[in-house]
């Protein structure tokens, strides 16, 4: 190999050198915008999977698959004006990657938020702000017991999803972003409410305890008047039969009939002689 060549093979490889490390890689998820020397954006979205120079310009990445975003420590209120102790939601939404044009360069750089690391998640605080709403709306139709119930949440994550698609929807958004996910991470009622609830069910269950012990005793006494009664009856009955047998055994000459005047003091003394 002449110095020709090599010299032309250094500069070849110098070249590649440049180019691979001023360029910037869309990867998988993301797409990109290119901002030219004069700081415009322009308004083709780099896809996935291109290398993009940055010798000239620069190249702005945006996530758009699977974006979360968390609202932690809430306190929306229920229909019986009771504040949550604690409501933790989670959302994922994801953006139409031939929207991300319009929405970077239209949108007010305040619907959007910026990592640590310099990445741009698009519509990120907006989201926040459409979940945020939903959510103390959809709480508002439960009782401060009722939405802790466990088939509540389900039903709260649903009405979550419908008010933010239905808000997408009237602001012309439905097409360039979607919810993917609502996750009800907690519902936590006001700590009172619950002591409060606590309280009165153990009150029913003394209420209905006692009330199982009057049944019983009334019961009980019921039973006991029952045997009186019919003891009475007893009595009278063999009052009745010896009476009837004393008549029986006076006719057949078994028995002597006495008469005993009514103001008798003395004594009766009655000698058989048989």
């Amino acid at each position: 190999m002449n110095i020709i060549s090599k010299f032309l093979c250094t500069l070849a490889v110098g070249a590649m050198l440049v180019f691979t490390s001023g360029c910037t890689r869309v990867g998988t998820g993301e797409v990109g915008l290119r901002v030219d020397a004069s700081k415009q954006v322009q308004g083709a979205e780099l896809q996935p999977g291109t290398f993009n120079q940055e010798l000239i310009g620069d190249v702005l990445i945006f996530p758009v698959r699977d974006i979360q975003v968390d609202l932690e420590n809430k306190t929306p209120m229920t229909s019986d004006n009771s504040a949550l102790e604690d409501f933790d939601l989670s959302l994922v939404y994801s953006i139409n990657p031939s929207s991300v044009s319009d929405l970077f360069i239209k949108k007010s750089k305040t619907f959007h938020a910026v990592s640590d690391k310099g990445e741009v998640y698009l519509m990120f605080n907006y989201i926040h702000t459409l979940g945020n709403n939903a959510a103390y709306k959809a709480i508002a139709d439960y009782t401060a017991l009722g939405v802790a119930k466990s088939d509540s949440r389900n039903e709260v994550e649903r009405k979550i999803h419908q008010i933010i698609t239905a808000k997408l929807h009237e602001e012309g958004l439905d097409t360039a972003l979607s919810i993917t996910a609502v996750n009800v991470r907690n519902i936590k009622p006001n700590s009172a409410i619950l002591a409060a609830a606590t309280n009165a069910i153990k009150a029913q269950s003394e209420l209905a305890q006692k009330n199982t012990e009057i049944q019983i005793a009334e019961a009980e006494s019921k039973r006991m008047q029952a045997l009186a009664n019919n003891s009475k009856q007893s009595v009278d009955y063999m009052n009745a039969q010896a009476k009837l047998l004393i008549a029986q055994g006076i006719r057949e000459g078994k028995v002597r009939a006495i008469v005993v005047p009514f103001d008798f003091k003395g004594q009766v003394v009655v000698q058989d002689n048989n």
